[in-house]
């Protein structure tokens, strides 16, 4: 382990997270902002990506990619939440409260992606 543990926790968290994609890929359907195209192939290559990204985070060759990458997909992934606030449809059943608390969230995220960064 050349990284501190929490790195690994945030590779393992995204590695599960483009997983999902693939094991329950009706829920990342039902989230997707109706003026974007093509659902289905967003759903696969958001997995792929996320999934790429989080083991990339584990190889020095690949980390700092991967950081910039992950910053952009969560950056990305922003229209998502702020489509899921447009209307109860959109919402998928989930609370107000805890679509609005998921905006800070992913800026938390990237933040934490961000801070791993040799500068």
């Amino acid at each position: 382990m050349i990284y501190p543990w929490h790195l690994y926790l945030m590779a393992l968290m995204y590695v599960f997270g483009g997983l999902m994609h693939f094991i329950k890929p009706k829920a990342y359907m039902r989230i997707m902002p109706r003026y974007l195209p093509n659902h289905k192939a967003l759903v696969f290559w958001s997995g792929v990506a996320e999934i790429a990204l989080g083991i990339g985070l584990c190889f020095s060759s690949t980390k700092n990619i991967a950081i910039w990458g992950i910053v952009a997909i969560l950056g990305i992934f922003l229209f998502v939440h702020f489509y899921m606030l447009s209307g109860e449809k959109a919402s998928a059943g989930i609370p107000k409260w805890v679509l609005i608390l998921r905006i800070p969230l992913q800026f938390g995220l990237m933040y934490w992606a961000y801070w791993y960064l040799p500068f």
